[in-house]
């Protein structure tokens, strides 16, 4: 097989997953790490891949690719399952640095997937726990769950962490039997640090500032500057670096969200571009002190 890029996960209540709440939803802690694959090379040799692309020995993200492609349990797995991909977590850190001492760089399995199809975690689970893989597990299966019932579910997600409580990075939603108007299966979810700011914030009027609000929040922000930082230490010459990377990721992530959302509205990009530079100074305002 070859590398397969993982699904990106859309924010609950967009367009992209409207209706995902009908029927059995299954929802899971979300963990703040670093998006991988496991799968079985063509030459019988076990591959791994982070959130775009291959790794190899030189390129392993921060000691992923040797971990797992040494490991002998997914080996083993694989002998059995050579079809599969296994899609997870590396957790190393990021924005939340609130984890057990003892959960660090290990792959937290979250979904798999079998010749194209995703596999129901019921499944999914005694397959892994065959080999002794770890995963994320789940915190409670849902039947047509409103938000109320989801936003319970956030607030009891404190896996790995060391004080527990809605200390996680967020939750995860997923029906098996969705499909959203496109004909596309797609997850669901909901940031705590977002909802925790959306829910202390008054909405603003122009379409440039809703879409700060919607979209460029603090968590998604300091989600972008982990991921710079992640092998090199900040320096001021990064500041257009980190700009240009929040907006690049917002317009190539959530645009067409944005669009179906606020139904193809106008959209000012010099002033959308400037009220996220000012967002990025206002939360990382420690280093863009004067």
């Amino acid at each position: 097989m070859e590398y397969t890029k993982y699904q990106h996960v859309e924010r609950y209540g967009q367009p992209e997953v409207v209706g995902i709440e009908k029927g059995t939803c299954w929802v899971f802690p979300k963990i703040d790490g670093s998006n991988g694959c496991v799968w079985l090379g063509d030459d019988g040799a076990v591959k791994a891949g982070g959130r775009n692309r291959e790794l190899s020995e030189t390129d392993n993200n921060r000691g992923f690719f040797g971990k797992v492609t040494k490991d002998e349990r997914f080996a083993a797995y694989f002998a059995k399952h050579p079809n599969h991909i296994l899609y997870g977590e590396w957790l190393i850190p990021h924005t939340l640095r609130n984890y057990q001492d003892n959960a660090w760089r290990k792959f937290y399995i979250f979904d798999v997937v079998e010749n194209g199809d995703y596999v129901p975690y019921e499944q999914y689970k005694v397959w892994l726990e065959e080999f002794g893989i770890e995963y994320i597990p789940l915190i409670k299966s849902l039947e047509n769950p409103d938000y109320e019932q989801l936003v319970e579910c956030l607030e009891h997600n404190g896996f790995l962490t060391k004080d527990g409580g809605n200390t996680g990075e967020g939750i995860v939603i997923k029906n098996y039997d969705y499909r959203n108007k496109e004909g596309v299966r797609k997850w669901a979810k909901i940031i705590s640090a977002e909802f925790r700011e959306k829910h202390g914030t008054k909405e603003e009027d122009t379409v440039e500032q809703k879409i700060l609000f919607d979209y460029v929040t603090s968590a998604f922000i300091e989600k972008e500057f982990a991921k710079l930082t992640q092998d090199q230490e900040w320096s001021p010459k990064m500041t257009p670096q980190l700009f240009n990377t929040v907006f690049h990721v917002l317009i190539e992530e959530e645009m067409w969200n944005i669009l179906k959302k606020y139904k193809n509205p106008t959209i000012n990009f010099s002033v959308l571009n400037y009220l996220v530079i000012k967002k990025i100074k206002e939360v990382k305002s420690d280093i863009f002190k004067a």
